[in-house]
C-alpha cells in the first residue's frame, strides 16, 4: 500500500516483516486500503449526530459538530502555521480534556503520528520520548509546559493551549480541513508502554488498528449504544483510556465524559452528576468505590470494565455486592492496543479473565512453545487483527515468537475455554520447589478486612530459593507490626494451601505504581534483593 507519509521515520523503523505477528480476523473487518481513522471515528458522526454531545467535562461541553470544527482548526494550525507534513511525530501533553481529544484527532486527520505522554512524566522521561520518537512538533496544556520545556531535544514546533496561544491560532483558521489520504497501514500512533518493567518501549499502531479495537472488543463484547455515556480514570495517553473513553464512544456516536481528576473519590460523584452508563477503571479503584458506592446515586451505570491489572475475586465480589453489577474483566496490552480476552455480559465467570474477543485467538504455551494441556499453567499467546510492532527494538523477538504475541503472562485455560490469570510470567515465585502465583496470595490477603491493598513478590533466599514476601498497605485503624503480620499469615494459611503463605510481611505506606495505576512489582523485587 502506498504510504501518505512524506516523513518516512516510522516506516523505516518498523520491525522486519518476518518479525511481525500473524494477523487473525483482520480480513473479516473489511477495511479499505485507504483509511483515515479520524474521518471514520469523528466525521462519520456528522451526518446524523452533529448536534449530539460528544464530550462532557467540568469545563465545557462539545457536540460532535463543535468538536469537528475545533479539530479542523487545529489541523490547519499544524499544517499551515507549524509546517507539519504527514509522518511527523507530534507529542501531546495534557490531562483528559476536550482540548486533548481535539489535538489528538487533529494530528490523526493531518496524517501525523500521535505520541501522547502521561501528565505526570518529568523532563528526564519526556526527553527519552522526544529522542526515541524524534518528535518534531508538540501541543501541550500550558499548565504542564514546564517539564516539557526542560526536556531535550526540544521539538522544533510547540504550541500551548490553556493560555490563549493555541486558541488564538485556531480562531484565525477555518473550520474546514481536507483529511490526509492515509493508507490503512500508515502508522498513526506511537504508544509508549507504561513501564511495569522499568524500561518503556514504543509500540507502533496503524489507522486500521484504531478501528479494529472498536469493531472487535467494543462492538462484540462491550456492545455500547449511541445513548451511552462513558466515564473513567485512565489517561488518554494509556491505550486503555484512549479506547475506553474516546474511540469506543465515538465509534457509535455516544458521549465521552472526561475528567482531569478521576480518583475513586472523584469518579463516584461524577458518575452521579453525568449519569454515566459505562465505566472504565482499574481494580483498585473499584475496590475503593465499592466501600462508598451507597453514598451516591450511581444507578445509571450498566456496565463496568476492569483492566490494567488483574482483577482479584474479592474486588469482583465487593463491587457486585455494592452495585449489583458484574465487573467485566479483561486483559489487554499496549502492544495489541486494547483488550483481547474478556467476557460479554451473560458469559462472565467470576475470577476468570474471560474468553478471546471475537477476531482474536489465544492459547497457553508450554516451555517448548507447544500448546499446553487444558488446566496446565503456561505462557499466554495471542493472535488477532492487532499485534505487536515495536519501534526499532530488539525486544520484538521476545514479544513475537512463531507468529504469536507472547504477552508475558502466565495463564491456565480451562476445559470450557476460559482463561484464568496466574501471574506475570516473571512474577511466579518458585519456593522450595513449589510454583506460587503472587496474585493468588494477594487475593487471599485482600479478603482480610485490615488490608487496603497489597503486592506479593519473591525475595531471594539461599535455602528455599525464594521467599513469598507480602507488601501490605493497611486500612486506617489497623496497626502494622509482628502481631498483624502473624494475623495475616494465619489468614492466608486458612484460605489457600499453607505453603503459599507470605513468610515475610512488610507494611509500606503506599505501593509503587505507574501513572496508569499499574503495580510496579519490579520495584519491590529490586528492594528485596
Amino acid at each position: 500500500m502506498i504510504s501518505a507519509h512524506l516523513d518516512p521515520f516510522t516506516a523505516e523503523r518498523l520491525p522486519p516483516r518476518g518479525q511481525w505477528p500473524e494477523f487473525h480476523g483482520l480480513e473479516a473487518l473489511g477495511y479499505p486500503a485507504r483509511l483515515n481513522c479520524a474521518v471514520e471515528l469523528l466525521d462519520g458522526n456528522l451526518a446524523t449526530r452533529a448536534v449530539h454531545i460528544a464530550i462532557l467535562s467540568p469545563g465545557e461541553t462539545l457536540t460532535y459538530g463543535q468538536l469537528a470544527g475545533r479539530v479542523n482548526r487545529i489541523a490547519n494550525v499544524l499544517t499551515r502555521r507549524m509546517g507539519l507534513v504527514p509522518g511527523n511525530r507530534v507529542l501531546l501533553r495534557g490531562p483528559n480534556s476536550p482540548w486533548m481529544v481535539a489535538a489528538y484527532f487533529a494530528v490523526l486527520k493531518a496524517g501525523g503520528v500521535v505520541v501522547a505522554s502521561m501528565p505526570l512524566l518529568r523532563a528526564k522521561e519526556l526527553s527519552q520520548m522526544l529522542d526515541r520518537a524524534a518528535i518534531t512538533h508538540a501541543l501541550c496544556d500550558a499548565r504542564l509546559a514546564g517539564e516539557l520545556q526542560m526536556a531535550a531535544p526540544a521539538p522544533a514546533h510547540l504550541a500551548l493551549w490553556g493560555n490563549g496561544e493555541l486558541e488564538s491560532l485556531c480562531a484565525a483558521e477555518p473550520e474546514e480541513f481536507a483529511a490526509c489520504d492515509t493508507a490503512a497501514d500508515d502508522v498513526c500512533l506511537l504508544g509508549f508502554t507504561s513501564g511495569t518493567t522499568g524500561v518503556p518501549k514504543a509500540t507502533m499502531h496503524f489507522h486500521r488498528d484504531m478501528l479494529a479495537i472498536c469493531d472487535a472488543y467494543s462492538a462484540q463484547v462491550l456492545a455500547p449504544g449511541p445513548d451511552d455515556i462513558f466515564i473513567g480514570s485512565p489517561p488518554l495517553a494509556f491505550t486503555f483510556g484512549l479506547g475506553g473513553l474516546v474511540l469506543f464512544p465515538f465509534r457509535v456516536g455516544a458521549t465521552a465524559t472526561l475528567l482531569e481528576r478521576a480518583s475513586p473519590d472523584d469518579l463516584l460523584p461524577a458518575i452521579q452528576q453525568y449519569r454515566a452508563t459505562i465505566c472504565f477503571t482499574a481494580p483498585t479503584a473499584y475496590r475503593a468505590m465499592a466501600a462508598k458506592a451507597s453514598q451516591f446515586d450511581i444507578s445509571s451505570l450498566r456496565k463496568c470494565v476492569s483492566a490494567g491489572e488483574t482483577l482479584p475475586l474479592p474486588i469482583f465480589q465487593a463491587w457486585h455486592d455494592a452495585t449489583g453489577l458484574e465487573l467485566m474483566d479483561g486483559i489487554g496490552a499496549t502492544e495489541l492496543l486494547h483488550i483481547f480476552i474478556g467476557a460479554p455480559a451473560g458469559k462472565i465467570r467470576p475470577g476468570a479473565t474471560g474468553i478471546p474477543v471475537p477476531g482474536y485467538i489465544a492459547c497457553v504455551l508450554d516451555e517448548n512453545g507447544q500448546e499446553a494441556p487444558r488446566g496446565t499453567p503456561g505462557r499466554l499467546a495471542v493472535k488477532g487483527p492487532t499485534g505487536c510492532r515495536y519501534l526499532d527494538d530488539t525486544r520484538q523477538l521476545i514479544y513475537v515468537q512463531n507468529g504469536w504475541n507472547i504477552t508475558g503472562d502466565t495463564y491456565v485455560q480451562d476445559a470450557d475455554g476460559y482463561f484464568w490469570y496466574q501471574a506475570r510470567s516473571d512474577d511466579m515465585i518458585i519456593s522450595s520447589g513449589y510454583n506460587i502465583a503472587g496474585p493468588e496470595v494477594e487475593a487471599a490477603l485482600l479478603a482480610h478486612p485490615a488490608v487496603r491493598e497489597c503486592a506479593v513478590v519473591g525475595t531471594p533466599d539461599p535455602e528455599r530459593g525464594m521467599l513469598v514476601t507480602a507488601h501490605v498497605v493497611l486500612h486506617e485503624g489497623h496497626a502494622p507490626g509482628p502481631e498483624m503480620a502473624k494475623t495475616l499469615q494465619d489468614f492466608v494459611k486458612a484460605t489457600v494451601a499453607p505453603y503459599k503463605y507470605p513468610r515475610l510481611v512488610h507494611f509500606p505506606e503506599q505501593l509503587p505504581r505507574t501513572e496508569t495505576g499499574k503495580l510496579q512489582r519490579f520495584v519491590l523485587r529490586h528492594e528485596n534483593r
